[in-house]
């Protein structure tokens, strides 16, 4: 190894503690309880489910092990069969999601207000 190389590895980052502040933002995690979702809702999720396509923006909440996140963008695949959402390169089960919004769905005009 030349001299030059040698002495610039030296000044390489060192992670002692390799993982630990993964572990630290772990902890500090605030754990949520999934709540179960009522008729209407479901059905209003249902509804905005069957427009959704491919390639629109979405906005969506759902659970994620022991909390809610929320995750924004271009929907990249709907699997009914497997019954999951994806956005971008995030699979989501259908089951548990808890709230979407799509400023490009445009939802047929009925009495049911949200």
């Amino acid at each position: 190894m030349n001299e030059k190389a040698s002495r610039a590895k030296q000044f390489l980052p060192f992670a002692a503690l390799k993982g630990y502040y993964d572990q630290i933002r772990e902890r500090e995690r605030i754990l949520d309880v999934r709540r179960e979702l009522s008729e209407e809702e479901i059905a209003q999720l249902s509804r905005k489910l069957e427009l959704l396509k491919k390639g629109m923006m979405a906005k969506v909440k759902f659970y994620n092990i022991d909390a809610y996140e929320t995750i924004e963008g271009m929907v990249a695949q709907i699997d009914i069969v497997f019954r999951t959402l994806t956005i971008v390169k995030t699979k989501i089960p259908l089951d548990d999601i808890i709230q979407l919004n799509s400023e490009e769905i445009i939802q047929p005009i009925s009495g049911i207000s949200e």
